[in-house]
């Protein structure tokens, strides 16, 4: 075949791609901002005031943008937010205690039982949080915590420590086992190889699973309010739910109040990026 009836059929199958490539990108570009379109919306009627809503339809982009409705938020949702801070911290504190050194143990047995154990992890994860929430208030009602930090944070951490153990074990176990074996001829015992070896070579799967607790805390809706009806004690997140129900016509107020939780989590999602990208990566090592 000759070159010149080689290059028009080359040209066809480059534009043929570009033109795939562009519808491609096309739909990506749509998808994407259907999915953001709810989080734009909420950002778009905090910064209206009231009677902007009484338009059919609201505004599509605030035509005289109000900072009314922030200001009525910070005042009524500083108990809250210092409330989903205590859930936050507590779960990544009792979560990081209780996982790391299960995921180690995990990804260094190489027994059957190792597998069975981890089975069991993700049978955890698929236990429905209203049953697990049910469970925990006659447990916590009989050991008389209920309506404390503690209650939430304990039942917080259920639903992040077994998500923990199976990220930082996944990427333990990319960890060379040789490493282990010459602090081992060295002298180390097991806590030694622990803490000096496995957990400074974890760090990416640590942060992982440190951020991945805090959302579980501070997002946490169910265990808060099942758990807690102390009002001093109200997170964010049920803060909002009440808020709707007894001022539900104060629109601006709520959604102003929804940003104003959802900005810890976008500052640590954007701050821990590659740690989290790096974590989660590290599931598919072959065992």
């Amino acid at each position: 075949m000759s070159v010149s009836a080689t290059a028009p059929r080359l040209r066809q199958a480059r534009q043929s791609s570009r033109i795939k490539s562009a519808g491609w990108t096309l739909a990506g570009i749509l998808i994407t901002g259907f999915m953001l379109f709810p989080l734009y919306w909420i950002v778009n009627l905090s910064f209206m005031r009231q009677t902007d809503l009484l338009q059919n339809p609201p505004p599509f982009i605030p035509s005289n943008p109000s900072l009314d409705a922030y200001q009525a938020a910070i005042s009524t949702a500083g108990g809250y937010i210092q409330s989903s801070f205590i859930y936050a911290i507590g779960t990544v504190f009792v979560t990081m205690i209780v996982a790391t050194p299960a995921a180690y143990a995990l990804a260094t047995i190489r027994a059957r039982i190792g597998s069975l154990l981890l089975f069991a992890l993700v049978l955890a994860q698929m236990a429905p949080g209203f049953v697990v929430a049910n469970s925990l208030y006659s447990a916590f009602n009989t050991l008389g915590l209920l309506n404390s930090y503690q209650a939430v944070i304990l039942a917080d951490s259920t639903i992040a420590v077994p998500f923990a153990i199976i990220i930082m074990r996944a990427f333990m176990l990319g960890i060379p086992h040789e490493l282990g074996e010459a602090a081992r001829v060295d002298g180390a015992g097991q806590l030694r190889i622990f803490w000096s070896v496995y957990l400074p070579l974890s760090r990416t799967a640590l942060i992982t699973a440190a951020l991945f607790s805090f959302l579980f805390g501070w997002g946490d809706f169910l265990f808060a309010l099942i758990l807690n009806s102390n009002p001093d004690h109200t997170p964010i997140t049920v803060g909002i739910y009440r808020f709707i129900g007894a001022y539900s016509v104060e629109w601006p107020s709520v959604m102003a109040t929804a940003v104003i939780a959802i900005i810890p989590a976008t500052i640590l999602l954007a701050l821990a990026q590659r740690y989290i990208a790096a974590g989660i990566t590290a599931g598919a090592v072959k065992e």
